[in-house]
């Protein structure tokens, strides 16, 4: 029996930490995190977490080598204290498109980042939409999967999109748009692109479903480059879509992803904090759907016994 709730976070995402915490009505845990001059990253715990269950958050974000080797050391410092239950919070799970062998002499890196972090010692995974589903398979301790589905649809019910149709940018996310377009009562187009080699640029190829003369709302797992995004809005407006609307579960918007959304011309763009925003990532168009709440009743059911799957009844 574990004799607390004590919830720390890493350097990554600590105001995501933070509004967990005051979502449990709980204070964020004291623990010191830092790197030496040479890189080497020190942890250690200011207060008894001896038989606590233990909640460590931290997505895997820029630098995202860090963010991994940050909290697989934060596990470490909890299991060599005692910790009851150690559960690592990732509401962004990096390496999630290298879920498979796909060309000759590759990595399964998805595979391998599990693999260190039950090595390190979690006993436990709560994380939010991963890229594919096989994922849950890679590990072998519990893992419990929150979908941003819910409050994503929530937000998007109160809009006027009678005249939209929901669009998935490749055959692979057709589910993931069709849940919503289910939950908005709104018809469903798909986008068949073709992605050209390991240079992070995918090629639009057809739009399956009607789009002329409708408003478009786009959803997709995640904005790294937005490559898939600008080529998504082309097509759909080469065949005739009225404004459109882009949105995704996580931003993590690298490199151009900013200067391109910013071109697009845009009604508006909906992102969750699954990651962090900084203010030269926040357009004047864009709607940010705080995720603290699922993940805060996510943690007090597994803290208490609960069922998580209720929360999606």
């Amino acid at each position: 029996m574990y004799t607390d709730l004590a919830i720390f976070t890493g350097r990554a995402h600590p105001r995501l930490a933070e509004a967990i915490c005051a979502r449990l009505e709980r204070p964020l845990g004291k623990c010191d995190v830092f790197e030496f001059s040479n890189e080497n990253i020190f942890v250690q715990f200011q207060e008894n977490i001896r038989q606590h269950d233990v909640y460590l958050v931290q997505p895997f974000v820029t630098p995202v080598n860090t963010s991994i080797m940050e909290l697989l050391i934060m596990i470490d410092a909890a299991r060599r204290a005692s910790a009851g239950r150690i559960t690592a919070v990732i509401p962004y799970y990096a390496y999630g498109r290298s879920d498979k062998k796909d060309q000759p002499r590759v990595p399964i890196t998805a595979r391998l980042v599990a693999n260190m972090l039950e090595t390190a010692g979690a006993d436990r995974i709560l994380t939010m939409n991963l890229h594919a589903g096989q994922i849950q398979g890679f590990f072998n301790i519990p893992l419990d999967e929150m979908n941003a589905l819910f409050p994503v649809s929530a937000y998007f019910r109160t809009q006027d999109l009678s005249n939209f149709t929901v669009v998935a940018t490749d055959v692979g996310g057709e589910k993931r748009a069709r849940d919503l377009a289910v939950r908005l009562d709104l018809p469903l187009a798909i986008i068949d692109k073709r992605r050209v080699g390991n240079n992070e640029v995918a090629e639009a190829m057809h739009v399956i479903g009607e789009v002329e003369g409708r408003g478009c709302l786009i959803l997709d797992d995640e904005i790294s480059t937005a490559g898939t995004i600008v080529s998504a809005v082309n097509a759909l407006r080469q065949h005739g879509a009225a404004e459109i609307i882009v949105s995704c579960y996580h931003p993590v918007l690298s490199g151009p992803a900013v200067e391109r959304l910013r071109s697009l011309n845009l009604r508006e763009i909906v992102v969750t904090d699954s990651v962090p925003l900084g203010p030269e990532k926040l357009l004047p168009n864009m709607t940010v759907i705080p995720v603290a709440p699922q993940f805060g009743d996510a943690i007090g059911r597994i803290h208490t016994g609960q069922s998580v799957g209720a929360l999606f009844a």
